[in-house]
């Protein structure tokens, strides 16, 4: 019996990327094309979201750029869910990961989140990939072992630290998929013309009736911040939170 999509994904997960020997291809005019592998599939995809937005991605478009029919992907890609976790586990692979420090866990977990966030800045929207990606990939798997060793080094209870992982990485997904749609926004895409400046956010604020009091007083504190001020911030008062319930 032939392996199930699930039992192929996972054993290529449990042994790495698993390709299959490339073979050698040809274009319509004779001209050498790009082997079919993983990370041909996988380097073609993060080309198409940087150019194009992750809603772009799909198993029939990553096979055009590669001059094939999607079916010549499935030999190597399950389905777009297991291209999904591929591409999240490569973005995982690339964080550097510290070696934990009990006095500065905190600093620790703060420049994880950061550069997972960079990671997924590279590529506008990929962060939505992670929402649904499992834990069977194991640059996937890296990421949260690196995590919890630091937050267990800072004194954080087992199962606080494995919420807490699951807290800060869906806080880094939703942050970096909202600031992903605000960059395409301030480009100019027609179908956001709707947001407005933090000027014009001023001036409305200040024309709201009086049935929104507290608005109309701290406006300049609800639209403040630059870069990536509110991420410190949330990270910050999450990270402060965990700390408090770890003091005995």
């Amino acid at each position: 019996m032939s392996p199930t999509p699930q039992q192929r994904r996972a054993e290529r997960h449990r042994l790495g990327s698993g390709a299959k020997p490339a073979a050698n291809r040809r274009g319509p005019s004779g001209g050498r094309k790009r082997p079919i592998t993983v990370d041909a599939i996988v380097d073609t995809a993060f080309a198409i979201v940087e150019n194009e937005g992750y809603e772009a991605l799909t198993m029939r478009r990553v096979a055009t750029a590669l001059e094939t029919g999607p079916s010549s992907l499935y030999a190597h890609v399950v389905n777009k869910q297991d291209l999904d976790e591929l591409l999240i586990g490569r973005l995982c692979a690339e964080i550097e990961l510290p070696e934990p420090d009990p006095a500065n866990w905190r600093g620790q977990i703060i420049d994880v989140c950061a550069q997972l966030r960079d990671q997924y800045l590279r590529y506008p929207g990929i962060s939505r990939a992670a929402f649904a990606a499992g834990l069977s990939n194991l640059d996937t798997l890296r990421l949260t072992e690196g995590m919890l060793a630091v937050l267990l080094a800072g004194g954080v209870a087992p199962q606080d630290a494995a919420w807490a992982i699951d807290s800060l990485s869906l806080y880094v997904n939703a942050y970096s998929l909202e600031a992903s749609l605000a960059r395409r926004r301030a480009a100019g895409d027609a179908d956001d013309a709707w947001v407005v400046s933090r000027d014009e956010l001023m001036r409305r604020f200040a024309a709201l009736p009086d049935g929104y009091p507290q608005t109309r007083r701290y406006a300049a504190e609800i639209t403040a911040g630059g870069g990536h001020d509110r991420f410190d911030f949330t990270l910050g008062v999450m990270l402060d939170g965990l700390a408090a319930r770890s003091r005995p």
